[in-house]
């Protein structure tokens, strides 16, 4: 039985998020299918967390992440029985929700910030206890990956 290695990838992002602290990256699942070139698939949720639309999932075809000129970091995260994949992860994480959106335009402070509740729009005042932003990385550690060991397609490691 064949597996691939699965990594956490992270990349630098091109405008960072002034609502969230510094330093932040973009986190991505990566599914290296090709150990001579080591390329392989992405999966991850992109977006923004402004638009109505929030983040959506999507894969793509992916070249060796640190060809990336925003690599950042590469961490191994497990295995995967390449007999499953891509299917089977597929089928998994587009089940998960995506970050909605969860920022919106602020006419009175004139800035776009994060809101209470979305309908009717109402915003936080200073002082409120503010609910952390989910935005990729969240979506990565707190479904992605629980999904993905809770379906049996992500181990940690291979018995030999």
């Amino acid at each position: 039985m064949s597996h691939y290695p699965v990594y956490i990838i992270r990349t630098h992002l091109a405008i960072p998020d002034p609502d969230l602290p510094s330093p932040r990256y973009h986190t991505a699942i990566f599914v290296e299918t090709d150990l001579v070139t080591g390329s392989g698939t992405i999966h991850e949720v992109t977006g923004d967390i402004t638009s109505p639309e929030g983040m959506h999932y999507e894969t793509k075809l992916f070249a060796r992440p640190e060809s990336d000129e925003n690599f950042f970091s590469r961490t191994l995260l497990g295995m995967t029985d390449a007999a499953n994949y891509p299917d089977s992860w597929d089928k998994v994480l587009r089940e998960l929700p995506a970050p909605p959106q969860q920022k919106a335009f602020n006419i009175k402070r004139l800035k776009t910030e994060p809101f209470k509740r979305l309908s009717p729009l109402e915003f936080y005042e200073d002082g409120d206890e503010r609910r952390p932003l989910v935005k990729c990385t969240e979506w990565v550690a707190d479904k992605a990956i629980p999904a993905l060991r809770k379906a049996g397609l992500l181990q940690s490691s291979i018995s030999v």
